[in-house]
């Protein structure tokens, strides 16, 4: 069965993917920055955990033997206790709330790139329409969605029973431990705990975002009539490229009409191109390209030469390097001297014309 014009099933141009990027439409897991985010956060409190208690109970100890305020009923040393307090807490958390910016940050730019637009922002009706947002709730992807954040918390809870009855044991003794070493312990078995959610969270979270890159490419797809005309649009049309070609071309033949016949020679490759040159030794300091061709305008400078009687002759490397060195109008390379005056003297040998 012959394929509907309607029918999206090409894959999204450059410059498709380009418009939808401008306008915030990139394909991104929210999932994956937080799962980064949770395991950069569990990593980075038992890495800061034992520093920042330490600092929290200097700051205690001081506070409470009034080393900060002698008395508390004035006002400034109770401003001076409240800033010692924010200085201790900024001092202790805030190497990890640092870590954990940058994490966010390093998620979101691998996800999507440097991306700055206002584009999402700006208010529109279509969105605040209430009956496409009850549309999109009870949508085929809705649904999966649902189903997907369902099987992850099942999935989490799952492993997390697992865990905790595996530790119960332990738990059973921490309550002969002190206060201390039951802290230890207890810590540690969160942090066990913790760390082995964050990874499994990560593995899922890439997960969906190889979903929803596939959904963004499958959302963006066009019907083969959009893809013409977005190319049509990157390009240009093309009947009105090939009218201008039409039209150059015959301004250079007609250039070529005038000029041909005021040659000397013209140097062949011998079908692919035809250069046309001209010396005139009271006007001209070195031979100049009047006329230059490939292919079909090789062939009509080749015909105007031979309707002129120009004499042809065939020097392939020549011709090439001119072709692609020389402008029409300017003069031969000097590193092409030897070349051209062998052939003109060739040519006025055979013409019997006189070189003043």
């Amino acid at each position: 069965m012959a394929e509907s014009g309607q029918d999206k099933t090409e894959a999204p141009t450059p410059h498709k993917l380009s418009e939808a990027r401008q306008q915030g439409n990139v394909p991104k897991s929210t999932d994956l920055t937080a799962s980064v985010i949770l395991l950069a956060a569990t990593l980075g409190i038992y890495v800061v955990a034992r520093p920042a208690m330490g600092t929290l109970e200097h700051t205690m100890r001081a506070m409470l033997g009034g080393a900060h305020a002698q008395n508390l009923t004035r006002a400034d040393d109770l401003v001076g206790l409240t800033a010692e307090a924010l200085r201790a807490a900024v001092i202790a958390t805030g190497p990890l709330m640092a870590v954990i910016v940058v994490v966010a940050l390093a998620a979101t730019l691998g996800q999507v790139g440097f991306l700055l637009t206002g584009k999402p922002l700006t208010p529109s009706l279509a969105k605040m329409n209430p009956i496409k947002g009850l549309k999109q709730l009870v949508s085929i992807r809705s649904s999966v969605r649902l189903l997907m954040s369902l099987g992850k918390v099942a999935l989490l809870s799952a492993v997390s029973a697992v865990v905790i009855l595996r530790d119960v044991n332990k738990m059973l003794h921490i309550a002969e431990m002190g206060a201390a070493p039951a802290f230890a312990a207890g810590a540690w078995m969160v942090f066990e705990l913790a760390l082995i959610l964050a990874v499994i969270l990560i593995v899922l979270a890439a997960a969906d975002l190889w979903y929803q890159r596939w959904q963004h490419t499958e959302d963006l797809k066009m019907t083969r009539q959009d893809v013409k005309q977005d190319m049509k649009n990157m390009n240009g049309d093309p009947e009105m490229k090939q009218r201008r070609a039409r039209v150059a071309r015959q301004l250079a033949l007609q250039r070529a009409g005038s000029a041909v016949p005021q040659a000397d020679v013209i140097v062949t490759n011998p079908t692919h191109y035809a250069v046309a040159l001209k010396y005139d030794n009271d006007s001209m300091s070195a031979p100049k390209v009047v006329a230059k061709g490939a292919d079909f305008m090789a062939l009509q400078i080749r015909k105007l030469a031979a309707v002129h009687g120009i004499p042809l002759i065939e020097r392939k490397p020549l011709a090439r390097a001119l072709y692609a060195n020389v402008e029409v109008g300017q003069e031969v390379p000097e590193e092409h001297y030897a070349a051209v005056a062998e052939i003109l003297a060739y040519v006025y040998r055979i013409s019997g014309k006189q070189v003043a």
